[in-house]
């Protein structure tokens, strides 16, 4: 009975843990989504009012205006750039880290020129002008060559892949339709070498034309049997006697 008691109040304990957990867990996430909205919100009416400040503000505190806009404009453009891009192309990690340092310079520039736009002496704003103005020029182009570099990485990944897509598309297709290509017209195969005569194999008969010639001439143009020659006579051979008739 004591051992049922004691699993169940560790079931209980355990219970507890998990739900104050999950409570911080709920409270951390809504907090940061909570800082994140104000965080955005306090730049958005900041950049209204820098905006409206360049435009209502003629002189040096309207161009000190234009430069803070500048600065966190082309800043908060390459840092959104890169952290998307990030996800999908890890090489982006080294550029990120490049500007996380360009970043801390940028906050340290709209620092010093917020503090600026409080200062009550016109003639030490005038001064300071020309630096702030390089110093802004040099980071908002470094902050341009990055955030345009990524965009063109991501473009010539992306025609690439659409180029591949294409050619592989492409090849479906034609397979899909291979019924509608003609057969290549059926070539006869090439005909086989005539081996050689090897030497003494070949018989030769002989010309017996002649002999098939006097065999084949017709029988009424020659006699059936050749009439002895006539033999000749010599003087000192005697006359044949007569034979007696008795």
């Amino acid at each position: 009975m004591e051992a049922v008691a004691a699993i169940v109040a560790l079931i209980f304990v355990l219970f507890v843990v998990l739900g104050t957990y999950a409570t911080v867990k709920a409270v951390g996430a809504a907090k940061r989504g909570v800082d994140r909205t104000v965080a955005q919100a306090r730049r958005t009416v900041e950049d209204s009012t820098l905006r409206a400040k360049s435009f209502a503000q003629p002189g040096v505190f309207g161009e000190l205006a234009q430069l803070r806009l500048s600065l966190r404009t082309s800043m908060r453009a390459t840092q959104d750039a890169l952290h998307a891009g990030v996800t999908e192309d890890e090489s982006l990690k080294e550029s990120l880290a490049l500007f996380q340092r360009l970043s801390a310079h940028g906050h340290e520039l709209d620092a010093d020129m917020k503090r600026l736009e409080r200062e009550p002496n016109r003639a030490h704003l005038v001064e300071q002008l020309p630096e702030l103005r390089e110093r802004t020029e040099q980071i908002t182009k470094s902050a341009d060559a990055l955030r345009s570099a990524a965009r063109d990485r991501a473009r010539r990944f992306a025609g690439d892949d659409l180029d591949s897509l294409s050619q592989q598309i492409d090849m479906e297709a034609g397979a899909l339709r291979h019924w509608t290509k003609e057969p290549a017209p059926a070539q006869p195969p090439p005909p086989w070498p005539e081996a050689p005569a090897a030497p003494g194999d070949q018989q030769t008969w002989p010309d017996t034309a002649p002999s098939r010639t006097a065999e084949e001439e017709p029988t009424s143009t020659r006699p059936a049997i050749t009439p002895p020659a006539q033999r000749p006579t010599y003087p000192w051979e005697k006359k044949p006697r007569p034979e007696s008739t008795t």
